[in-house]
């Protein structure tokens, strides 16, 4: 993918530039971050995960071309041309599958490459790092790197027979897990130097035994540990001394840059300093939900100031219900049993993402947009629920709808890594 490659390569010639990726599926947030990209004439990535997406449906329902139709719509309400987007696939391997023989979920894994890359994502995050049911409990870093090849060779066959643009590669993984950590955080362990090399020189020497060298020259982005992560209510942040040697680790290698995930909830100055040091590929999910949950919490509490709870959608009742019907996606996260009503609300790792779209959700937040456009929404309720959102008002960047302050709330959470990032357009006039 040009727009990728051109990044990559302004940044590995000085220049601070980089890109993030967005993590998430939500109409709301992808319309935001498309918005955002219209208006700073930049590159946007958007990223789905091999769990919310995948053959099976993942926790979306979305198969890989579901997921880009869905953006290829928004980017046409919005007014952004399509080829201002990458699509990418993010931790794509035999993770969902993990309970199963290597055989099978590495068979499972060769297929969602596989549709994704023919559904039109071009920057591929090939994550074979986990063992399965039948693994040893830790792989060795040369299985890692042939699984990762393997599943290359699927990606460069699905885009030749395709015959579109070959897709841009992104190896490795970070620990801990993604979506943030389950335990209580002080400090991170930044990656070694010497294992930047051992994952670099296994997937090379994996790469060219498969017979996909060509890929191996689209690899654009390791992904290392920089010392940042969140748990459910505390931030490490980046410190560029103890992430020194790390950074000066990748500046030899050429086209190669560091992506960092976790980055969510990090200052501006943090990720202007993650660009810097060359960790060029930012990852943001869970941050820019909760900042849509924030603001839906906000707006259900005006409209219970307006019409008493009675009345209203009961929006936050509505959400805490579906998720005590269906607590798979926080039951193992949330240990604490006497905080759990405070978590399920507001750990940083917002789990309730995973919840916005059941039916029962979906109908309680279509309700509670009915009951505040038909009302309107005071600007004094405003000030004291969503005071950011009012600031933006009065500035005359938004306006009073629902959506509108959704949006900006999103918004306002992606700016940061806009002006961290700082890439100029790499595309011509539509």
């Amino acid at each position: 993918m040009q727009s990728l490659l051109e990044i990559v390569a302004a940044h590995k010639t000085g220049s601070a530039v980089g890109i993030y990726s967005l993590c998430s599926a939500h109409p709301l947030v992808i319309r935001a971050a498309l918005l955002e990209a219209r208006e700073s004439d930049e590159a946007v990535l958007i990223e789905a995960t091999c769990n919310q997406v995948n053959q099976f449906g993942g926790y979306t329902g979305m198969r890989a071309d579901d997921f880009r139709g869905a953006v290829a719509k928004i980017a046409s309400e919005v007014d952004l041309p399509i080829g201002r987007i990458v699509l990418g696939g993010d931790h794509l391997g035999p993770s969902p599958w993990q309970e199963e023989s290597a055989a099978v979920a590495m068979d499972k894994a060769a297929t969602l490459v596989d549709q994704y890359v023919r559904a039109g994502f071009r920057k591929i995050h090939l994550d074979a790092s986990m063992a399965c049911s039948d693994d040893a409990a830790v792989l060795s870093e040369e299985e890692v790197a042939a699984r990762a090849a393997r599943l290359a060779e699927v990606a460069e066959r699905a885009a030749y027979e395709t015959g579109g643009d070959p897709p841009c590669y992104v190896i490795g993984t970070e620990v801990p897990t993604p979506g943030g950590a389950l335990e209580e955080l002080s400090t991170i362990a930044v990656t070694r130097p010497e294992d930047v090399r051992a994952t670099l020189d296994a997937h090379r020497a994996a790469f060219l035994r498969s017979d996909v060298e060509a890929a191996w020259e689209r690899v654009i982005g390791l992904v290392v540990q920089p010392g940042v992560e969140f748990d459910h209510e505390r931030v490490v942040d980046y410190v560029p001394e103890k992430a020194q040697a790390l950074s000066h680790a990748i500046e030899g290698v050429a086209g190669i840059v560091y992506e960092a995930h976790s980055t969510d909830y990090q200052t501006s100055e943090n990720l202007a300093n993650l660009v810097r040091d060359h960790f060029a590929i930012l990852k943001v999910g869970p941050a820019v939900t909760y900042a849509l949950r924030e603001a839906y919490w906000g707006l259900a509490a005006i409209e219970e100031e307006l019409l008493g709870k009675a009345s209203g959608s009961r929006l936050k009742d509505v959400v805490l219900g579906a998720m005590h019907d269906a607590p798979a996606q926080w039951c193992r996260h949330y240990r604490d049993v006497d905080r759990l009503p405070l978590l399920m609300q507001f750990s940083l790792s917002d789990r309730i993402r995973y919840y916005w779209q059941v039916p029962c959700v979906r109908a309680a937040t279509t309700r509670l947009a009915a009951n505040l456009d038909r009302i309107g929404v005071p600007l004094t309720l405003l000030s004291q629920y969503l005071p950011r959102q009012f600031e933006a008002l009065r500035e005359g960047r938004i306006g009073t709808t629902v959506d509108a302050i959704l949006i900006e709330s999103v918004a306002q959470s992606l700016r940061p890594y806009i002006a961290a990032c700082g890439n100029p357009s790499l595309f011509a006039p539509a």
